[in-house]
């Protein structure tokens, strides 16, 4: 039997092991789903927002020790992308009228298919509704639409993100009443 899954809030002293993370996880994850040049464009449009590390609400899951995983939700605008990506922002939106955004969700390659994406998902559902929220809307890339399919969210548009260079990767809004 595999060691439990437990989860807290990020910390900025997590930020180069999230990075990491991140990064295995497009590197690794994503070949099965996009060609080589989308699965490279995705490092320009995916990534940390530490935004989400300030406001409290970005998590961790941790597995024996390690970190499995990593994701969060948002009060905020920006549908997706980190720190480095354009067209971020920053505004509040209102919990009666529009979604809380889940954002930056990343299983590590060696902790796939054990339950980390679920308890995110849940914590930030959790979270989100007891700020007033009724809805979780995200920007899901075709490794992640499975999971989010399977956990009750529904296609709401595919549209493509396009990359400095020109490369447009796919990805897919969904949401999700709570």
């Amino acid at each position: 039997m595999s060691e439990p899954l437990s989860i807290r809030l990020a910390g900025r002293e997590d930020i180069p092991a999230l990075r990491a993370v991140m990064a295995r996880a497009i590197s690794q994850l994503l070949p099965a789903f996009l060609p080589p040049n989308e699965v490279a464009a995705s490092q320009e449009i995916m990534g940390l927002d530490t935004q989400l590390i300030e406001d409290g609400t970005y998590y961790v899951v941790e597995c024996g020790g390690a970190i499995a995983g990593c994701g969060g939700w948002s009060r905020r605008a920006t549908l997706f992308g980190g720190d480095h990506s354009a067209g971020r922002d920053a505004a509040l939106v209102d919990p009666a009228t529009e979604p809380a955004r889940v954002r930056a969700m990343y299983t590590d390659p060696a902790f796939t298919r054990r339950g980390v994406g679920r308890l995110i998902l849940a914590t930030c559902e959790d979270r989100a509704r007891a700020e007033g929220f009724s809805r979780c809307e995200m920007a899901a890339t075709l490794a992640g639409e499975p999971l989010y399919a399977a956990c009750g969210y529904e296609r709401i548009m595919p549209f493509e993100a396009e990359t400095s260079n020109g490369v447009r990767v796919p990805l897919v809004r969904m949401g999700k009443a709570v």
